[in-house]
């Protein structure tokens, strides 16, 4: 799933970030572009754990891989986050102004 494309991408972003391993390696992305073996040895998870959840964060459009010599380097796609984070803050913003509006029984 290309994140920028699907409606239910800000849905997708809170479901893969309410993981904390994943919650985890967002954050330690945050700081800069990591091949799995710095993921492994900053979070002290495994290296299978470290690379499914890589997986699903890239499937996601959340991470981007990028091929350097023999490693792999993950980077943060910045616009991906930004979508779900407008996304989130429109729906406050809506829930703001809607929320005297009662519905009749």
């Amino acid at each position: 799933m290309v994140i920028s494309v699907s409606r239910d991408a800000p849905a997708e972003v809170v479901r893969l970030l309410a993981d904390p391993a994943r919650a985890a390696i967002v954050d330690a992305l945050a700081a800069g572009p990591a091949c799995t073996c710095h993921l492994v040895e900053d979070l002290g998870l495994s290296q299978p754990n470290v690379s499914n959840h890589l997986r699903a964060l890239r499937h996601a459009g959340l991470v981007k891989a990028e091929p350097y010599g023999r490693y792999t380097y993950y980077h943060l796609n910045a616009d991906a986050l930004d979508a779900a984070a407008a996304h989130l803050t429109a729906l406050a913003a809506r829930a703001r102004a809607t929320s005297d509006n009662r519905r009749e029984c």
